[in-house]
């Protein structure tokens, strides 16, 4: 009974640890090591960390470098409170190229009743796919890409 509790105890402590860390492959994929195997994601970093940079005043509710979906929290500017904002960000591509990126943004205004869903401009996407993959370019001339 004793050798049982002492490896479940080995066992429950062992799974504590983990490589959290996430280094970039010179194709601008991004990529993690686990133990001696290394694994490169689907998913390009530079698109990747242009998407955080550029969302960096919407707290996140989910982000997945895994599957390249970033998912924001409803945000409300301090000059609009009436007005919130949730934003979904899709990394479709290994590549940096425009095709390869995916915003959807949703809009809610308070109503007496709660939020309501409200429409989008047409071009609110559009802005944002723009400067992310503005701040992609930056960031693969900054790192000699």
């Amino acid at each position: 009974m004793r050798i049982l509790t002492v490896l479940a105890v080995a066992v429950s402590l062992a799974a504590c640890s983990s490589d959290n860390t996430m280094p970039d492959v010179g194709t601008g994929a991004t990529a993690i090591s686990a133990n001696s195997a290394s694994r490169t994601l689907g998913v390009n970093s530079y698109l990747w960390h242009a998407s955080l940079d550029t969302l960096s005043f919407i707290p996140l509710a989910s982000a997945d470098p895994f599957g390249g979906v970033i998912i924001t929290d409803w945000y409300s500017a301090p000059q609009v409170p009436n007005e919130r904002m949730k934003v979904t960000v899709y990394i479709l591509d290994r590549n940096l190229r425009a095709d390869g990126l995916k915003v959807a943004v949703f809009r809610q205004t308070k109503t007496p009743d709660g939020w309501a869903d409200a429409a989008v401009a047409n071009d609110t996407a559009t802005k944002l796919e723009d400067a992310i993959l503005t701040r992609a370019r930056e960031l693969r001339l900054a790192g000699g890409g």
